[in-house]
């Protein structure tokens, strides 16, 4: 079993009288992460499952007294699938203020369901985590440096969603990702916002899977779809909150051509990448490796930095004469600048971005150096 890096940070809240939210994507291990930590309680516990209906009428029959009939002496509440229990975050509310003693656990595979229906009447009593593919942060704590080097390819090309990780064989682990991707990828979003159009849904992913490490542009994708600018801006904003994609915008400090109102988006996996243009060929084999290494290596920082606690704000960097960083990060007033590429030759870095931030760090993230740089 592959300890989960977020799990000591569950684990040193489970009797803080808050709710932990744990969001993440569909498959990610969310189910699996509550039952390791029922299993670390050693007080009273309950667990219950939003998908069950009667789990809804508990929390629904919304009295003091209702409460304390079924929690007994329960310390540790720990709901899965919470998100689909109607007016979840009142009844948390209530059950968390009414009884001192209790700390909630509660699950759902995106954030607009879960953290939304809990979000206000939870002010200052909830904790927000985010679980994602395994990482290679969590990975190096099972693997020698040589198997880590040995599986780089599989991680590309498949990604690092648990059941992916122990599948042996390739025809399982593409039919696996093509089946999260027509079975749940879009799941959350067309039943919670009562969207029917999931053709041009996966369509727009297409088009951004294609853009891996460009600026993409709105306007043009709204012109290819042939819908409003608008619908591909909420679609977007929707794929973020269901962790398929993130979105990285550009930094500025000082200078006039730097610029900023244009975003790039990654994904949190590469295996769904690859699903969603259904290509598994070996790097070797394909003219996209550089967008797929560059990929891979944001979304693993990404990881890592959230499950350090890592207060760096990241950002890509670029003039309007095309001079360019992969990645920028920025903490406590110091830039760092990393260049993400696929080969190992030496790499010269932007002459406008070294006048700029003299003192800014500068490095090339290429397979000779990445393992320091994602874990």
């Amino acid at each position: 079993m592959i300890e989960r890096a977020i799990r000591p940070h569950l684990e040193a809240h489970l009797r803080s009288n808050k709710v932990l939210v744990l969001t993440g994507a569909r498959r990610v291990g969310k189910t699996v992460l509550l039952n390791q930590l029922a299993d670390a309680f050693d007080g009273p516990k309950m667990m219950l499952n939003g998908d069950d209906l009667s789990t809804a009428e508990l929390l629904n029959d919304r009295r003091v007294a209702s409460y304390r009939r079924w929690l007994g002496t329960t310390e540790l509440l720990l709901i899965d699938e919470a998100q689909v229990i109607p007016d979840v975050g009142r009844a948390l509310k209530l059950l968390i203020d009414s009884f001192p003693n209790l700390t909630i656990v509660a699950t759902g595979s995106s954030a607009f369901d879960l953290t939304n229906r809990t979000g206000e009447p939870l002010v200052g009593r909830q904790l927000l985590y985010t679980l994602y593919p395994l990482s290679q942060l969590e990975l190096s704590a099972t693997e020698t440096y040589p198997q880590t080097r040995d599986r780089l390819t599989d991680r590309l090309i498949f990604g690092s969603y648990p059941d992916i990780v122990r599948a042996e064989h390739i025809p399982d682990r593409v039919d696996y990702l093509k089946g999260l991707v027509s079975s749940y990828l879009l799941k959350d979003i067309l039943l919670f916002e009562q969207i029917r159009n999931a053709q041009k849904m996966l369509q727009l992913l297409q088009l951004v899977a294609y853009q891996v490490g460009n600026e993409v542009s709105n306007d043009e994708l709204s012109r290819q779809l042939q819908i409003d600018r608008s619908t591909v801006v909420r679609y977007l904003d929707l794929f973020t909150k269901v962790f398929i994609l993130f979105r990285l915008g550009g930094y500025s400090n000082n200078l006039r051509k730097e610029v900023t109102k244009s975003a790039k988006w990654y994904f949190f996996d590469n295996g769904i990448r690859n699903a969603l243009i259904n290509n598994f060929s070996l790097p070797n084999q394909r003219n996209d490796i550089g967008a797929l290494w560059e990929n891979y290596i944001i979304a693993e920082r990404l990881k890592r930095n959230a499950y350090q606690r890592s207060q760096a704000v990241p950002y890509f960097w670029r003039t309007y004469d095309q001079q360019e960083l992969d990645w920028l990060e920025e903490e406590n007033g110091q830039l760092a600048g990393y260049e993400i590429k696929w080969h190992t030759n030496p790499v010269r870095y932007p002459k406008a971005f070294r006048t700029a931030y003299p003192e800014a760090l500068l490095q090339t993230i290429n397979p000779n150096t990445y393992l320091d740089f994602i874990a």
